[in-house]
């Protein structure tokens, strides 16, 4: 039996992959990467490597095995078809007769566009007959904080999210929840809305920058149409752009407020403040 994360050289599997070492030694532990070269820091920690790609079913054949517990990161990669990727997974999971198969989705709350691949894979995954577990993840600090060239630059945080609020966590809180899952018991088949203990809205962030830094950071809100421009403006992809507005349309609605507490009850512990996330950004 094996702990099987995929995605695992990217930012949240690899907090998974290293989160699950404090939990089980290293030989039962596989990461699935598409590169192995990327994965050269995991190998020497003792982690079995597997090189496996959304977009070749075949390389998933014989990569799973019977009693493996899963986590199915969500692929990124919005122009190639997420959901046909995602199955890729969950029929090789099917076939091998894992124990569990844990998948990274949105909130049900969240409607904008992005959603509607999570809620397909989601399908998917609870018509398959495998155990499962929707971890529902929120929005995350770092989609902000790692961002913070710009607002610096100009001195104003941009969004079309309005008065709205965001339930956003770290990387690392949405990534020990996911190890509780691999690691405990009785979580079969479960649902778990996740987000952070404190909603913010973007004012508050730009307020909080401000504290921190010394100089006046302020929240300038603008339409979606104008913040798709702006997006496109600085070289980010048409469909990507309006991915990422369809985001902030969504928070003006509170649809990125999550109040369930299911992440500090699975973590065991409050969730990261927004305050220490820009602390640890601001510091490089």
């Amino acid at each position: 039996m094996s702990i099987v994360v995929t995605g695992a050289t990217g930012h949240l599997g690899r907090h998974v992959v290293r989160n699950l070492l404090e939990k089980v030694p290293a030989d039962q532990v596989t990461a699935v990467v598409r590169d192995r070269d990327r994965a050269a820091d995991l190998a020497a920690l003792g982690v079995r490597i597997a090189v496996a790609d959304y977009n070749a079913p075949e390389t998933f054949d014989g990569l799973f095995a019977a009693g493996d517990r899963v986590l199915l990161v969500s692929g990124n990669e919005f122009d190639k078809g997420r959901v046909r990727q995602h199955t890729v997974v969950i029929d090789a999971a099917q076939k091998a007769g894992v124990a569990l198969l844990a998948y990274t989705s949105a909130p049900e709350s969240l409607k904008a566009a992005l959603a509607d691949d999570h809620r397909a894979t989601e399908a998917v995954l609870t018509g398959s007959g495998v155990p499962y577990v929707l971890l529902r993840n929120g929005w995350y600090h770092e989609n902000y904080t790692e961002q913070l060239a710009p607002v610096l630059e100009h001195g104003a945080v941009v969004q079309a999210a309005g008065d709205g609020r965001v339930s956003s966590a770290s990387r690392a809180d949405y990534a020990a929840a996911a190890v509780a899952v691999l690691t405990g018991e009785g979580h079969e088949n479960a649902t778990y809305e996740l987000g952070g203990d404190e909603a913010w809205s973007f004012a508050e962030y730009a307020a909080e920058l401000s504290r921190q830094t010394g100089r006046e950071i302020v929240y300038t809100p603008v339409s979606v149409e104008a913040y798709t421009g702006i997006l496109t403006g600085a070289g980010v992809p048409g469909p990507l752009a309006d991915v990422f507005a369809g985001v902030d349309a969504s928070i003006a609605k509170g649809e990125l407020v999550v109040s369930t507490g299911d992440l500090s009850r699975l973590t065991g512990r409050p969730t990261t403040p927004l305050s220490e996330a820009v602390a640890a950004a601001l510091k490089g």
